[in-house]
């Protein structure tokens, strides 16, 4: 039976050692807890680092550590002192992290963290092989392994492979600052599904694929040679009634059970019934904008003075990769912030902050989400922020106000909170005061909405969403392997072919006998190339066609001294073997005068892109154009071109980065159908890659071969991954 191998850079379990002793715990992180039933209620191993490094676990105890992972289906990945600090606080945490949520001036990009950083993905993807086996579901979580997936890949090409990012994705104009850009896209491209928080995060991803990898990208889909990979966005949940019943249950304690920190907070409560506690809790990170925080709170203690006395901010702030620099100066930073401003306002019987530098347990939290009637959170850039779902779970009467930064992923969903943007301080202020004074009644009805939507997708809705998704690429992809040529399909294919008593071959050239290129001239037949279609067109009974959309005089020069049949710009032209140019169809030229100032407008507005004049065809290529301006124009040039030349008997056709504008009555189609006139073929293949090829795969007879290049929507019959597998299979063909 199949199985889930989930791989993150933690264990959802924490082992420590104590006087000697392993000690297992289970993780509180938001992962940890959203997969822990998903992971224990079906058949799955996870993968990922128990927290102590090799050299901190004594000879003695690995086999322990081993067995303590194992009982919780777990394996526990080993990486040294050397590993975590390159790996993990280096290319992590001071490339990855900064660079994804848009502190660039706190980006390091130093080459011995990306050397460490793929050693250790290389170690985490040979643990994954270890157990992985045929039929298995691999989900690979979040940017400390980002080059897992292709890992995984290159070694179980047909593996079903899924990768969720928990943190921002940046814009293209911030990504493609990173050095080793093309490396971590290829390496996320390794799985069939890539899931983001938000569609901001999802967009970014497909605008940096298209603009630095150049795949095509159709809305959110992106095509490689060998497959497709989905790109969507899946928001993760809370577990609901962890929070809601860890609240009812905080409601129903006695007196005596109550901690330390609820007895604080209710004598504040019971000294000033009438003020307000806003809650702040955040890991302590410059991402989460918790100076601005403190800043914008003095100045709203400032402008609106009538409220000292009768608001505190309760403020948590949890240790965080406390031996990075970053974040030892803002740990310096917010002590003195709040020393300043406690020393600012503070009163005999009032402190405006209370600050928390700490963890604290479970039940500690409830007591702050019970107790606050506001929540004030206001990251600059955070991928979701659980905490706020969390504040709101735990409001069992429906009370309290979520103030909540536009920068947040939650923002997207949460609608009903007071929604600010945590740069501008003015809004802050008028936002506390808007909180501070709304009615219960106004609480009550934003907050069930927000309850009943974070009930209905909780944590373990988004697993199930994913997890969904992910089988859904595996059916996709098995339409497709109805019509790829597999070792069977071509082993008959071969027999037919050499078994025929008459064959022709009609073969495409650009992005299928030669890769695509950025200047079409560039794209000239190799020595090899020449050999091998020379050879097969020398067999006897064999006739060998390139039909393509080039014009006849590039065409021509690059196979003179051959005896190859040669169709140019889609049939208008054709070289028959040893014999001179010939028009093909009675087509005109003169409509050309009026059409080229129109795509030379385009031209001139659109950086990258050029118009080639053929003999009887004009083609716009946009191949080095910004990819998404070059589809805007595309579909614009498009529209006006048909607009113009609709009734001059013209047609547009969209090819691979290219439009071109010629006469209707001339497609490959027809020239291909001319050319079985007259010969008693028993063998037809054809090959090609766009959509140009597809009037040729519909006019020929049915029992013909026809293959296309790449996956793509199609009529031929079979397909095949790239141009190096067509020259495989014409290799096929030669006699032994």
């Amino acid at each position: 039976m199949s199985k889930t191998i989930i791989i993150s850079n933690r264990l959802p379990l924490k082992i420590s050692l104590e006087d000697d002793q392993l000690r297992v715990t289970p993780s509180v992180g938001g992962l940890a807890t959203g997969l822990k039933s998903f992971h224990k209620d079906g058949d799955s191993i996870w993968i990922g680092w128990s927290g102590l490094t090799k050299e901190e676990i004594p000879d003695h105890l690995e086999d322990e550590v081993k067995e303590k992972a194992k009982a919780e289906d777990c394996v526990a990945v080993n990486l040294t002192e050397q590993e975590v600090e390159g790996f993990y606080y280096g290319f992590s945490n001071r490339t990855i992290w900064p660079l994804f949520h848009y502190f660039m001036e706190y980006t390091e990009a130093e080459y011995n963290f990306w050397e460490t950083y793929k050693q250790v993905n290389i170690k985490y993807a040979k643990e994954v092989l270890k157990y992985y086996e045929e039929g298995d579901r691999v989900w690979v979580h979040d940017y400390q392994l980002l080059l897992v997936p292709k890992l995984i890949r290159d070694e179980e090409p047909e593996a079903i492979i899924g990768f969720f990012n928990h943190i921002p994705f940046p814009s293209y104009e911030v990504f493609r600052t990173l050095p080793w850009r093309e490396s971590v896209l290829e390496g996320m491209l390794g799985a069939d599904l890539i899931g983001f928080h938000t569609y901001d995060y999802e967009r970014h991803f497909l605008s940096s694929v298209s603009r630095i990898l150049r795949y095509q990208v159709d809305f959110n889909e992106i095509t490689l040679p060998e497959r497709i990979v989905k790109v969507d966005s899946f928001p993760m949940g809370i577990d609901y009634k962890k929070f809601e019943e860890a609240a009812l249950n905080h409601f129903r304690g006695s007196e005596d059970e109550q901690s330390e920190l609820q007895r604080r907070l209710d004598l504040h409560l019971e000294a000033t019934p009438d003020a307000k506690l806003i809650l702040s809790i955040d890991r302590l990170d410059y991402t989460k904008g918790i100076a601005n925080r403190i800043r914008a709170f003095e100045y709203f203690l400032e402008k609106y003075p009538e409220f000292i006395e009768k608001v505190r901010l309760v403020m948590l702030a949890v240790p965080s990769r406390s031996n990075v620099p970053q974040y030892q100066r803002l740990k310096r930073e917010i002590d003195e912030l709040v020393g300043r401003i406690n020393g600012k306002f503070s009163t005999v019987s009032w402190t405006p902050i209370w600050y928390f530098y700490r963890s604290m347990p479970f039940d500690n939290l409830i007591d702050l989400y019970t107790s606050c009637d506001i929540a004030l959170l206001t990251p600059i850039r955070d991928g979701m922020n659980l905490v706020a779902k969390e504040y709101i779970a735990t409001r069992t009467d429906h009370t309290g106000v979520l103030i909540l930064s536009e920068m947040a992923g939650a923002a997207h969903e949460m609608n009903e909170a007071l929604i600010i943007n945590p740069n501008n301080f003015e809004q802050i202020a008028l936002t506390l005061k808007q909180a501070i004074n709304m009615p219960k009644e106004e609480q009550i009805e934003r907050n069930k909405i927000l309850q009943k939507r974070l009930k209905r997708y909780d944590v373990e809705k988004w697993a199930k969403d994913f997890m969904s998704a992910l089988i859904n690429t595996e059916d996709n992809r098995r339409s497709f392997e109805s019509i790829r040529i597999s070792p069977k399909v071509a082993e008959q294919l071969i027999e037919d072919y050499k078994s025929s008593e008459k064959r022709v071959l009609f073969l495409d050239y650009d992005g299928t006998l030669v890769d695509f290129v950025d200047k079409p001239e560039d794209a000239r037949p190799d020595q090899e190339l020449i050999d091998l279609v020379t050879q097969l067109n020398d067999q006897k009974n064999t006739d060998v066609v390139i039909i393509s959309g080039r014009d006849k005089e590039t065409l021509g020069d690059w196979w003179k001294g051959t005896s190859i049949e040669l169709i140019s710009e889609h049939g208008a032209w054709m070289r028959q073997k040893n014999c001179e140019w010939e028009l093909s169809e009675n087509v005109k030229n003169e409509w050309m005068d009026a059409v080229r100032p129109v795509i030379e407008s385009f031209v001139d507005r659109t950086p990258g892109t050029f118009l080639e004049e053929k003999n009887y065809s004009l083609a716009w290529h946009y191949r080095k154009a910004d990819p998404e301006l070059g589809e805007i124009r595309a579909n614009e040039l498009s529209n006006t071109l048909k607009g113009l030349v609709s009734n001059r008997g013209l047609s547009v056709l969209a090819g691979n980065k290219v439009l071109e504008i010629k006469s209707s009555g001339v497609n490959k189609g027809k020239a291909s159908s001319k050319k079985l006139v007259g010969h008693n073929y028993d063998f037809i293949f054809a090959i090609g890659d766009d959509w140009t090829d597809e009037y040729m795969f519909e006019e020929l007879p049915k029992k013909s071969y026809t293959v296309k290049v790449g996956i793509k929507k199609t009529s031929a019959n079979y397909y095949v991954n790239d141009t190096k597998r067509v020259r495989e299979i014409l290799k096929s063909f030669l006699d032994e």
